[in-house]
This record gives C-alpha cells, structure tokens and sequence, in this order.
C-alpha cells in the first residue's frame, strides 16, 4: 500500500534531468579529447628559434623546464612559452647569459590510468546512448525499440474511483457483473465448489449508454488493479507488433493478477478472419490469433479477467464469442424511463437546482436518450442558467436545452410574414386538436411555431411510460394526427395554397403505413404475411437496406393498401377538424399571440378557458421557446414529435 501512495515522477523533472546528464557527458568528452590544461596555456608561445635569440640578446629573465616544455618571463615581464626540440646545450647557454632557471621532472601517468583516460569518451558516449534507449523505452513501450510493448495504461485506485453507486439506469447489467465482482473479492468460495473463474465479459450496446463506466465500477467494486487500452492500440503497420503487445499485457497482468483487462473497442482487433473487402488483414489477424490463445489457449492465465466493449457485436469473429472467451456477454442497453430519472439524478448532484425541477418530467421527454445524452443535458442547462446569470437551474433552463440538443439553436433572426406564421400556427393546430381528440394518442406535452433548426414549429407529444410495442388503434390514430397539419392547412387556406410543410408528416405516415403492411401483418386482403426485410447493412460505409423482392402482383397489393391506410388517416383527421373548427381557430390565435403553448394551456384554448401568465408582452423571440423535434432532412412547416414504432 506504501507503493501505491507514491507519486509518479513529474515527467518535466525527468526530461530536464536526462539532457542535463547528456550535457556534462558532452563536457568530458570535450575535456578528456583536449587534453589536460596546462600552466601558462594563456601565455605567448615563442617559436624555439625566437627563445634562443631572445636568451643571447638577454632578453630572458626567467624560465622553468618541464621535460620538453619551457615556461618563463621575458626581461619585459611578459609570459612566454615554447618546446625544447632535444637542444643538450640549453642549460649551456641559459648560464652563459646568467638566466634563472628550474627544472622539474614531466607529469607521467600510469598505463592503467592512461588506457582509462583513452577509454572514457567511448565509456561515456555508449552509456548515453543506453541512458536514452531505455527512457525511450519506458512507460507505454512507445519509443523507437518498444514496438511490442504493450499499450495498457493501470488505472491507481485513487485516481477516477467509480463504483457501481455512480452507475445507474442498467440494472440488470450491472446484476449480471455483480458475480465477477464477488469471484474476485472471494474465488475461494466458488473453488470450492468446483467454480472456474470467467474468462471475459463483453459489453454490447449503443454509443453512450455507459460501457465503459460500468467496466470501471467492476474494478472499483473489487478493488483490484484495472487495465485500460482500446482495440485500436494493437494494430500497427508492423507485422507481429499487435501480437507481441497482447503477449505483453497479458505478462502485465500476470504480475498483478487478478486484475481485469478492459479493452474498449475491440471490433478494431477482433473482427472476423477473412471477412471484408480485398480479404483480411494480416496483421489484424495475426493480433486475433494471440489474443484467442492467450484468452483459452495450452498456457491458462489464471486471475485476469477480459472485460471488452463493443457497439458491433455482429461483426466480430465466431472464436472470440464461443464459451470459454468471452463467457458472459452483457446487453447494455438504452435506459427506460425509469433508468432515465435515474441517471439524471446522478448528473444533477452536481448542479445547484431549482425547486420546479422534476426529474420524472424530463426523462419522459428524452425517450431514446443514452446516459451520455443524458449527461450532456444537464451539462447543456447548466450552461444555460449561466449564460442567464443565474444562481440555480430550473426547468425553463432543461426544456430549452432539451431544445437546442433535439432541434438545434432558436432562429432569432429568422424573418417570416405574417401569413407564413399564420400558416405555421394553423398547421401545428391542426396537429394539437387530433392529438386531444384521439383517445390512443400520447397526450401532448407543448406547441411551438417559433423556429429552431431545420423546424418552424413543433407539436410534441410525451407518452406516460415507455413503449415497447404499438397497437393497431394507437398506430391509426398517430396517421390521424400527422395528416392534421397538412388538412388544416386545405380547410383554412384552400386547396390552392396548401405548403410543402408537410413532407416530413406524410413521409412518416407512409413509413408507418407500409410497415402495417408488409412487417406486422395489420392488413386484411394480405394477411399476416412479412413482405419484407428491412435490416439494414452497411457496405463501402454506406447504409444499405435488403428488401425482399415480391411479384409486380403483390407490389400494387402493397401500394394499394398503404395509399388505403394512409387516406383512412387523412380522412379520420379531416372529419376531426370539421368538427372542431372554432377549436382550429382559437388554438391558432393562441399560437400567433404566445408563440409556445405548454399542453395545460392548449386544454384550457380548447376549453374555452383563458390563459394566466405573468406577462404576454414583449418580442416573440424573446420568450421561452420550447418543443422538440427530430431534425429533417429538408425544411419543412412543422411536425408533431413522434418517433417511428419499431419492429
């Protein structure tokens, strides 16, 4: 435990200390390849014919003798310095012209200690050259000789702990874990009745829905050390890199066993051999192979736990999925509607709310939102209320949010006539007056004819629950309500002037009706046959939809129904609006006046009641603009917030 609380090197440090170690190292070499200094190395140096001279011309006062060096001043008191050449007659002449002199025996070194000195630069060049291999080396093996080292970086305990408290909305997979957890806080009490430890778990499911939290929480709950590196990291333009990184992490994790392994994406190693356009990888494959062996090979690695993530379980090899790899394969899922409030009560801890928060009220509105989503609107309000200059995030700040992330910015400076609105106000009324009139429809949640994104209204509809399953009623009656805008429109302004507005509204009426009719069996005259087969694959990166091929017979049979269904809804909503046409007109001139209408105050305009707000004045643009929509394709009048029912 004293290990663990020590700091890791300050990498700054380190970098200064390596070139200042290579710096002295250049210093002695320089030094040793000069030589050692000599006394006087400053003073003129006199050629030997000069000095003679100078002592017969008396101009030497006083000189040393160091072997073949001579040092002395001139008669002028100035340094000289030269090399005596073997002349025997210098002591000769130095006393002729009465010059003091010394002698002194020359330096000499031992031939151990001059073989030394001839071997340093050499010694210190080569352990330089060892000092930076090796930094280059360290760490995650990313240097020029560390090819094969592996890429795993260890999570420490104390860094980023998360347990399955932080984890919410995926109840079962977390129960699911739960027994790996248990294995590796006590393997003892499974060992002793015969239990063998699971060699991996692999995590399925969309982007953001928290696989890679819940692979921390594992390693947080059972506190053991974690090993974190994605898919991507083994593959390498080398040949046999991949192969000896998995070698690699694998030894790592025997040293620290028992440990998990957590490998994110691992549809980038672990596709299937031989598969894909021009033939399979060598490389990716050769990494495959490894990583098969090392899992369930000869040599058991007992104690490491394999826990990977992935969004496309599909495309991954048969060998990697059998019993004894990955034995547990785990469903992380989208969150319900009660995983939903969860989740956001997690992510709202951390931010100072108002009192008219309601967590249940937006987990209803955000069907479809994964945790990641989930996270980035509340981060997305809090943003808000600081832009707002305010203390607490209330709900306006989550409904606009929940806005810009769904449909975009608010078009403020967006300029349309007063006919265009009308139109788009009578548009998203007829829309609202169907919904109230249908009893299977959702009730509705908000009305909005101020523009945002590619949408210049919005009528949004919030089931009382999840929805797994569509009945017939309820689909019959979502074709009423997305045929509203486009007949209000006929009866209001005339045939003549009906708008492109409602292209997103028929297409999914079409979709919807052609579904009826060739996936859940709903029309009589084709019975409860399937025409077709709508999954969807992807080749060359582009999405490509198998549908199954049907007689020219059958085909009009098809056609003909689904124009039948979807005039059946045409008329179920013109019926409806003729009706109700003073509920048409009030619900529109509530819409030009207020802009947004919450679903309370489109049952009062219905009613006949009137609405109470503190304040109706002021620009449009600067009220609350709320309503959610799905962005189209093109640009369009409006819709009225439902999602496509699945098969």
């Amino acid at each position: 435990m004293a290990e663990n609380n020590k700091k890791p090197p300050n990498p700054l440090i380190k970098n200064l200390g390596l070139w200042f170690v290579i710096l002295l190292g250049l210093v002695v070499v320089v030094n040793v390849m000069q030589g050692p200094s000599r006394s006087g190395a400053d003073a003129n140096t006199l050629a030997y014919s000069d000095f003679l001279t100078k002592v017969e011309e008396g101009g030497i006062r006083s000189a040393e003798i160091r072997g073949e060096e001579i040092i002395g001043k001139t008669t002028a008191d100035e340094e000289f310095r030269t090399f005596n050449p073997g002349d025997s007659e210098l002591v000769n002449r130095l006393r002729a012209k009465n010059v003091r002199f010394d002698a002194r025996p020359e330096e000499s070194r031992g031939l151990l200690a001059q073989l030394f000195f001839n071997m340093l630069p050499f010694v210190i060049m080569i352990g330089i050259w060892i000092f930076v291999m090796r930094q280059m080396q360290n760490g995650a093996g990313r240097g020029a000789m560390g090819f094969g080292k592996s890429r795993a970086k260890l999570l420490v305990a104390k860094e980023g702990r998360v347990t399955f408290d932080d984890v919410a909305g995926i109840d079962e997979a977390r129960e699911e874990l739960q027994e790996i957890v248990d294995f590796l806080k006590d393997p003892a009490r499974f060992h002793r009745l015969g239990g063998k430890i699971p060699k991996g778990a692999l995590l399925v499911g969309p982007p953001g829905t928290g696989k890679t939290l819940l692979a921390r929480a594992i390693a947080g709950e059972a506190n053991v050390p974690f090993f974190n590196i994605s898919g991507s990291d083994f593959v390498e333009m080398f040949v046999g890199v991949g192969a000896s990184r998995v070698r690699d992490m694998f030894e790592q994790g025997k040293k620290a066993a028992p440990c998990i392994i957590f490998i994110d994406e691992i549809d980038a190693v672990g596709r299937s051999r031989g598969a894909g356009v021009g033939g399979g990888n060598d490389e990716r494959e050769q990494t495959l192979n490894q990583l098969l062996v090392e899992m369930d090979g000869f040599d058991a690695n007992e104690g490491i736990i394999i826990v990977a993530a992935t969004n496309r379980p599909d495309v991954l090899d048969p060998a990697l999925l059998r019993p004894g790899r990955f034995d547990r394969q785990v469903v992380v899922g989208r969150p319900d509607i009660e995983g939903r409030e969860k989740i956001l009560g997690v992510h709202m801890k951390k931010v100072p709310l108002a009192p008219d928060v309601n967590a249940r009220t937006i987990a209803r509105g955000t069907p479809g939102f994964s945790g990641a989503d989930l996270a980035n609107l509340v981060n997305e309000a809090a943003l808000l209320a600081a832009r707002r200059a305010k203390r607490l995030v209330s709900m306006r700040d989550f409904e606009d949010a929940k806005d810009k992330v769904l449909m975009g910015v608010e078009r403020k400076s967006m300029v349309m006539t007063e006919d265009e609105k009308k139109m788009t106000a009578y548009h998203e009324a007829g829309h609202a007056v169907v919904s109230m009139h249908e009893a299977a429809s959702d009730p509705i949640h908000k009305a909005t004819i101020i523009p945002r994104g590619r949408a210049l209204g919005m009528v949004m509809r919030l089931p009382e629950r999840d929805q797994y399953s569509y009945h017939r009623d309820k689909m019959y009656a979502n074709l009423s309500v997305s045929m509203g805008g486009r007949v209000a429109e006929e009866l209001i302004f005339g045939y003549d002037k009906v708008s492109s507005g409602a292209s997103s509204d028929i297409s999914y009426a079409t979709d919807l009706a052609r579904s009826m009719v060739t996936q859940w069996g709903m029309s009589d005259k084709l019975g409860p046959l399937k025409y077709a087969d709508n999954q969807e694959e992807v080749f060359l990166g582009h999405s490509v939809t198998r549908t199954q091929n049907v007689s020219e017979q059958t085909a009009q049979l098809i056609d003909g129904e689904v124009r039948e269904i979807v005039t059946s809804g045409y008329n179920r909503a013109k019926q409806v609006l003729s009706d109700n046409i003073d509920q048409l007109h009030n619900l529109a001139a509530a819409l030009l006046e207020l802009e947004t209408l919450s679903g309370d105050e489109i049952k009062k305009v219905l009613a006949g009641e009137p609405i109470e707000r503190g304040s109706v004045t002021g620009t449009p643009a600067s009220r609350p603009s709320t309503g959610v929509s799905a962005i189209p394709k093109t640009g369009r009048r409006g819709g009225f917030g439902e999602p496509a029912p699945q098969a």
